[in-house]
């Protein structure tokens, strides 16, 4: 009977796990006037992201256009908030293609920065060292 008991306990702890698993889909607007400070730039950018919960694994695409020049770097940022800079978490790549689509596993307290909001995107460029485009890493509803 305790062994019984056991397996289900352990069958609903398991089940539980499974149901809170969820799949969040994030998205940015990449502008030069999220750049922190503004800068001035034709350039725009999207990227669309999903993180399963259950892996913790983030899969992306970075579009982009109209920049000043080749895209020399793109990163995920943070944590920070809109206005304030913050450190490279996850590098998106070096003179990457548009679009670009990747994927990478995060820990707890990335996925904790993500969902709050806290990271942002940018794209840089030779003539804008810093970022030429950025935008708020947001939750879609």
């Amino acid at each position: 009977m305790l062994r019984t008991s056991l397996l289900a306990a352990a069958f609903t702890v398991g089940g539980l796990s499974a149901a809170s698993a969820a799949m969040i889909d994030f998205r940015a607007s990449l502008s030069g006037k999220s750049e922190v400070p503004p800068i001035t730039s034709t350039g725009s950018g999207d990227v669309l992201a999903t993180l399963d919960t259950a892996t913790k694994k983030l899969t992306y695409t970075l579009t982009y256009m109209g920049l000043s020049g080749p895209a020399t770097a793109a990163h995920f940022h943070g944590p920070a908030g809109s206005g304030a800079n913050a450190g490279v978490v996850v590098p998106i790549g070096s003179n990457p293609p548009t679009p670009v689509t990747n994927s990478v596993t995060l820990t707890d307290a990335q996925i904790k920065d993500l969902e709050a909001g806290m990271w942002y995107a940018n794209v840089h460029t030779d003539a804008n060292k810093g970022g030429e485009i950025r935008g708020q890493m947001m939750r879609v509803k």
